[in-house]
């Protein structure tokens, strides 16, 4: 970890040094790589410690102030272990949740047989001009096509209704 120690009217000595980066090593546990500025400072009769943390693109600021300054770098440290807890277990609750988003459901029995034909239909074929067929399919409105021989092909023809439900098109074999 990086560790960027300020003293503002305050001389940082070497053990308030040590004592704040032996402090940051329980902060820095969480993390491969993570940078730390600690600002301390002296306000009256206060030890005001500041730190701010950002590892992984994620920042983490915590500020206290005590009598003294070793107790105010504790609570410091407490705070943000608490703000880096909360946030390493709403990420791995989200991670848990996208997970089970994309596990398999139990297989439905009705949904194993998609493949399978469930119902026939059967449709009465006259022969009829396709603009005929089209005023056929007009009076039955729950249908949405019409199997017809077209009587200038002699072959057979499907027409169907188009999704923007206003016109149709006429299925016709090649052959």
């Amino acid at each position: 970890m990086k560790i960027r120690i300020t003293g503002k009217e305050l001389k940082i000595t070497e053990a308030i040094n040590d004592y704040v980066e032996r402090k940051l090593d329980r902060i820095d546990k969480y993390f491969e790589e993570a940078e730390a500025e600690v600002t301390l400072k002296t306000e009256k009769n206060e030890q005001i410690a500041e730190i701010y943390v950002m590892a992984k693109g994620e920042k983490y600021r915590a500020v206290t102030e005590d009598k003294d300054m070793y107790a105010s770098i504790d609570k410091d440290i407490d705070i943000l272990e608490g703000q880096i807890r909360k946030a390493k277990t709403k990420k791995e609750k989200m991670m848990k949740e996208a997970s089970l988003k994309n596990m398999e459901t139990v297989v439905d029995p009705v949904a194993e047989i998609a493949d399978e034909i469930v119902k026939t239909s059967y449709y009465e074929i006259k022969p009829m001009l396709p603009e005929d067929a089209v005023l056929k399919l007009k009076e039955k409105p729950s249908h949405n096509f019409l199997v017809f021989i077209n009587v200038e092909t002699g072959k057979v023809n499907v027409i169907h209704k188009l999704k923007d439900g206003k016109n149709y098109g006429l299925v016709e074999p090649e052959a």
